[in-house]
């Protein structure tokens, strides 16, 4: 091939742009098998994949090993209050985090990273994320964008978001298949209810359970900080109101005994399952909380002291605080719900 004239291009970069890598020189030699080329005319100038430089005999070019733009291998939204990721409410504030491999022995190194967010956020077209050590939900990122506010109004549904990448040796790639959840609903008290599973029916007593449902899944973060939703250990109280002529009322703590879980207040509707004011799972076998969905359901630990049996049934009423929310992040309702169905007696 020697004296000929070759014009080198490749495909590559963004929506497979065509782009002229050498032009106009001779080229020596060509060992594709080695990706070792000798072009004549060229002086140490790197055109994407090739590197061109001279030696005594000429100009050798010899192959760059970076041919691959950078790849996201996983990307979520995730409001800024942390916990639960994945969805986010109208007018609400949220990260684009992302991972990514730059191929190749070595990668050229990545030169930008940015999301297209627009279609939750408007004019957010090209938005740049940059490299650091973050986490969501868990799970661990490499790329997060700036603080950003979503639009409002918005309806709820599923939007989709791309990504852009360029890395060094000017390889562009355009990804897209993410999305992100849109929720502009407010989380709801639905229904309360126990189970027994202790020796006597409408005395709380050790592996008993009230269960909690709400009109969709809460945050568990929003709920105990670090929670993740798995069977945790919580401390179960039950005040004996008999004296000021009040219900008893159930409400849960966290392990140490020290802080309320702001979901959990339960007037019980009456005022005789115990006798006293009684904790369960302080010592002894714990009590646990566990989410599955969107229930919650609080195992009764070791009790205090004896209970005492009721005697006939009252409808509970369940009275959420302010600081749980869904995994949008919208506050949950503080509307109280009281239990439906037949008469029944607690525990």
């Amino acid at each position: 091939m020697s004296g000929s004239h070759e014009i080198l291009r490749a495909l590559i970069g963004r929506s497979m742009k065509r782009r002229e890598l050498l032009s106009g020189a001779a080229l020596g030699l060509c060992l594709i098998g080695a990706a070792v080329l000798a072009l004549t005319g060229l002086t140490g100038v790197t055109y994407s994949a090739f590197t061109a430089g001279t030696d005594d005999s000429g100009n050798l070019v010899s192959a760059a090993p970076d041919f691959s733009a950078p790849l996201i291998t996983a990307s979520v939204i995730g409001k800024s209050s942390g916990g639960a990721t994945g969805a986010i409410r109208p007018g609400g504030t949220y990260y684009a985090y992302a991972n990514l491999t730059d191929a190749g022995n070595p990668s050229s190194g990545v030169a930008a990273v940015t999301s297209d967010l627009s279609t939750f956020d408007t004019g957010i077209a090209a938005a740049p994320l940059t490299a650091g050590s973050y986490t969501a939900g868990g799970v661990s990122y490499g790329y997060r964008s700036a603080l950003l506010t979503a639009d409002t109004p918005k309806a709820n549904g599923s939007y989709g978001y791309s990504f852009a990448t360029l890395d060094l040796a000017a390889n562009a790639r355009i990804q897209t298949g993410f999305s992100v959840t849109v929720d502009g609903t407010a989380p709801s008290a639905s229904a309360i209810q126990t189970t027994n599973g202790g020796a006597i029916v409408g005395r709380p007593e050790l592996n008993d359970t009230v269960i909690y449902s709400f009109s969709e899944t809460v945050d568990p973060e929003s709920i105990l900080a670090g929670w993740s939703g798995a069977t945790t250990d919580v401390v179960v109280r039950i005040d004996n109101n008999a004296a000021s002529g009040s219900n008893d009322r159930l409400t849960v703590y966290n392990s140490a005994n020290s802080a309320l879980l702001p979901y959990s207040s339960v007037n019980l509707s009456r005022n005789n399952y115990v006798a006293a004011n009684r904790t369960f799972g302080l010592t002894g076998t714990k009590s646990t909380m566990t989410m599955s969905g969107s229930t919650i359901a609080v195992k009764l630990g070791t009790q205090s002291g004896a209970g005492t049996t009721a005697g006939s049934g009252a409808a509970m009423i369940w009275s959420p605080a302010a600081g749980p929310t869904d995994i949008a992040g919208n506050a949950i309702s503080l509307t109280a719900r009281t239990e439906t169905g037949a008469s029944d007696i607690e525990f």
